[in-house]
């Protein structure tokens, strides 16, 4: 029995409230907790109220219920709770049960206001990079094509350079064409929102470094071919987001020529002490920095009716990412990353009032969290890299760890995940990305050596746990990929010899059991139990519970619910449990059970 508290609805039964507002909590305990208060710091001044018993919110054995109320003086309010019993007291923050005093950094939060759109929460993402997804059937031989000096044309087939001089110049000619007539495939996974990385002109094959942002790159087929693909996905029912990169442009911008010859210098940052005589993107020339200190930027970029954001907005985008959102308006002693990001969700709610704004940040994302800017982040230190520490057989670096990354006990993972989300809000957490990887790093697949047990495995975790799960287009077909360029291998359509049907029947099947209950999507999370090899978990609302078991190796435990009800299996073929009957795991494995009434 455990003490359990989270921001689901089932325990902080209000959507989106208002500052002013008072919310009531719950709190699950047991019967080691006599007595329950919640202290809030309204301007940041402790205070405490009594809980009071009150009937079980959802099915339980030996379980006592508590109900509090916060008030919400301030637009983030933090909030804990001491517990009272025969042991004395403890604490319960999100990071768990304590018995002595720690800092207020993993304190619950209740984040005033609206928070992500409803159709965000649940998404099944799917993330394409342009150049290596498809060519349109009617397009023309890529090496017919008039290309710039840049580009070196790549037949489909050929081989992915995965480092050197040609790592961003490989042109294998991609279109959104192409992507639109994948379309049905993407929906047939069960994906249902499509992510692009940048399509703006640019000269490199990633399209990081944007030479323009009034125009779609016309190697992608242009402005017309984006209103065919929005047109598409949108009859489809499907969503998309675009790529931008708010902290710097591409040396080629006409902002940046033209601030180099003296107009508008605010822009960027010159200062002839560098290397390049301006600010850059960890030293890539190509890419000076921008400054966010220029009222002029703001208005180009994000706060004028035909703004960058706002223009994209309107002709189709239901959303942006933001490329590295960590380091947009940061430099030396200036911090403006909060700033930028309350102008863009503002601009961006006036512009489409339903739209997802998700910032990338391969590391602690927490502080920039939680402030009415972004809705949630890649969540690349919450999820994916502790989901490798567990999985990964082949130990590759992680986006510039100079070691591969160890392999660990599950514990370990929990621990990572439990650390990084219990540092935001469960709104934030619950918008999080989840991907097991990216354009930017190996291929999942080849970090586990191929082992279809353990693709499973991660799989399930994305599918599963709380945030929103994003699949690299070609994982579903067992792609591999050592890092950067050679994991944005071209997908092969035309090969399906090389799909591998099984991984591809995996991705489809826990596609469809995260879409079999809103527990998944909306519940809350309580981990039963992990050993070495093993995790298994309840994903809860009011009305149900996911029972979910993952297990990289056979480890002779056993999974039993922790009250006495029966539940059906639903996923992995293993028998249904029976009180007092649990499943012991004897192989890697994923089930999942649906807890009867």
């Amino acid at each position: 029995m455990t003490v359990h508290h989270d921001g689901s609805p089932l325990y902080v039964p209000v959507g989106c409230p208002e500052l002013g507002d008072t919310v009531p909590v719950y709190v699950r305990a047991d019967a080691s907790v006599q007595r329950l208060w919640v202290r809030t710091a309204p301007d940041r001044e402790p205070r405490f109220a009594a809980a009071e018993p009150v009937p079980a919110r959802a099915p339980g054995a030996g379980e006592r219920w508590f109900r509090a109320e916060v008030h919400l003086r301030n637009p983030v309010t933090h909030y804990r709770f001491l517990l009272d019993g025969p042991a004395g007291y403890r604490w319960l923050t999100a990071a768990g049960v304590v018995a002595h005093d720690v800092p207020d950094d993993t304190d619950f939060r209740l984040v005033c206001g609206p928070g992500a759109p409803a159709w965000a929460t649940d998404a099944v993402g799917y993330l394409v990079f342009p150049d290596r997804f498809a060519r349109a059937s009617t397009s023309p031989p890529v090496r017919e094509l008039d290309l710039p000096g840049w580009a070196i044309p790549c037949d489909w087939d050929e081989p992915v350079a995965g480092a050197g001089p040609l790592r961003s110049r490989q042109f294998y000619g991609g279109d959104l064409d192409g992507i639109a007539e994948r379309l049905d495939h993407v929906r047939d996974l069960g994906a249902d929102t499509l992510c692009l990385t940048p399509v703006f002109p640019a000269p490199a094959n990633h399209r990081y470094c944007a030479s323009s942002f009034e125009e779609i790159d016309p190697l992608l087929g242009g402005d017309a071919a984006f209103g065919r693909l929005v047109e598409a996905v949108h009859r489809r029912g499907l969503r998309l987001v675009g790529d931008l990169t708010t902290n710097h442009t591409g040396d080629g911008h006409p902002w940046f020529q033209a601030a180099r010859a003296g107009a508008d210098t605010d822009l960027y940052y010159f200062d002839d002490t560098l290397p390049d005589g301006y600010e850059t993107w960890v030293g890539v020339r190509r890419m000076p920095k921008l400054n966010w200190a220029s009222a002029t930027l703001r208005e180009r970029f994000v706060t004028a009716p035909d703004s960058v954001v706002r223009r994209w907005l309107r002709a189709g985008l239901d959303g942006w990412r933001i490329d590295v959102a960590n380091t947009t308006g940061r430099r030396q002693a200036e911090d403006r990353t909060w700033e930028v990001a309350a102008l863009m969700r503002q601009a961006m709610v006036a512009e489409k009032p339903d739209s997802l704004l998700i910032a990338e940040n391969a590391h602690d994302a927490s502080t920039d969290l939680d402030r009415s800017g972004w809705h949630g982040t890649i969540n690349y230190a919450g999820f994916t890299r502790p989901a490798w520490t567990w999985l990964a057989t082949n130990p590759l670096p992680f986006l510039g760890l100079p070691v591969g990354v160890p392999r660990l006990p599950a514990g370990a993972m929990l621990a990572t995940m439990g650390a990084f989300g219990a540092r935001m809000s469960w709104q934030s957490l619950g918008n999080c990305w989840n991907g097991l990887d990216s354009h930017d790093t190996p291929r999942f697949r080849t970090l586990v050596s191929g082992d279809p047990r353990l693709v499973e495995a991660g799989v399930a975790l994305m599918m599963t746990l709380p945030g929103t799960p994003v699949v690299y287009a070609g994982d579903e077909f067992g792609l591999d990929g050592d890092w950067g360029e050679d994991a944005r291998v071209p997908v092969p359509w035309h090969r399906p010899e090389r799909w591998d049907a099984a991984t591809l029947a995996c991705y489809r099947g826990l596609i469809r059991l995260r879409r079999s209950s809103p527990a998944f999507t909306r519940g809350g999370l309580r981990i039963l139990d992990a050993g070495p090899d093993r995790v298994s978990y309840l994903r809860e609302t009011g009305d149900e519970a996911m029972l979910v078991l993952v297990a990289r190796d056979g480890d002779g435990g056993t999974v039993r619910l922790p009250f006495g009800r029966q539940a059906e299996n639903v996923y992995g073929g293993a028998p249904d449990l029976l009180p007092g009957r649990g499943f012991t795991v004897t192989e890697a494995t994923v089930q999942a059970w649906r807890v009867l009434p």
